[in-house]
């Protein structure tokens, strides 16, 4: 939601917290609570401490939660409070590139993305048992660099990429691991 409020990109950058780093993307609009109140046309933000193996599965319990990412971003949170309370109201603004987060797709790697991740492509932050990436041998940290003809940039070309494929597709999925780059052959 960087871009919901033209203070965000002002006085994000400033902030030096436990060393959190902001990853921006700009749209309020996301698979999150966040975009009820962007709807609503209130400047928004979402933060998150990472996913795991577990994350939206019935295994997902409380020893999965990452207490020392709630207490930091708790605290980052806490310090642009503080930051924001000497300003006026914020201003909000309409995004352009809501449509980039409304991709639809019929299949799966069986991958979880890091969300935090701030290079090109879409690393892996987690691969699911009995899926087409595990099958392909895709491995927790690779970084998807393409997917079938598309080069993925982040983790909305990933996205749209997914939407290209219909069940039972085959393809080419281009990894990179470490400084070397592997080619998979992924069956949907």
């Amino acid at each position: 939601g960087t871009g919901t409020s033209p203070l965000w990109k002002e006085t994000l950058p400033k902030l030096k917290v436990n060393g959190i780093k902001i990853q921006e993307f700009e749209s309020g609009v996301g698979a999150s609570d966040h975009t009820s109140f962007y709807l609503e046309n209130l400047p928004v933000l979402h933060f998150f401490t990472g996913s795991h193996e577990d994350y939206h599965k019935p295994s997902d319990d409380s020893e999965r939660i990452n207490f020392q990412g709630i207490l930091d971003v708790t605290e980052y949170i806490f310090e642009l409070i503080q930051t924001l309370d000497s300003k006026p109201k914020l201003a909000f603004t309409k995004t352009k590139d809501e449509q980039r987060q409304a991709a639809s797709f019929k299949v799966t790697l069986g991958v979880m993305p890091d969300y935090t991740y701030s290079g090109q492509g879409m690393r892996v932050d987690a691969v699911l048992d009995d899926r087409p990436g595990q099958a392909a041998g895709i491995e927790k940290g690779d970084v998807i660099i393409q997917l079938g003809d598309l080069k993925v940039k982040d983790i909305y070309d990933y996205m749209n990429g997914l939407g290209q494929f219909e069940k039972g597709q085959e393809t080419t999925v281009v990894v990179k691991r470490g400084d070397k780059e592997f080619k998979k052959k992924v069956v949907f």
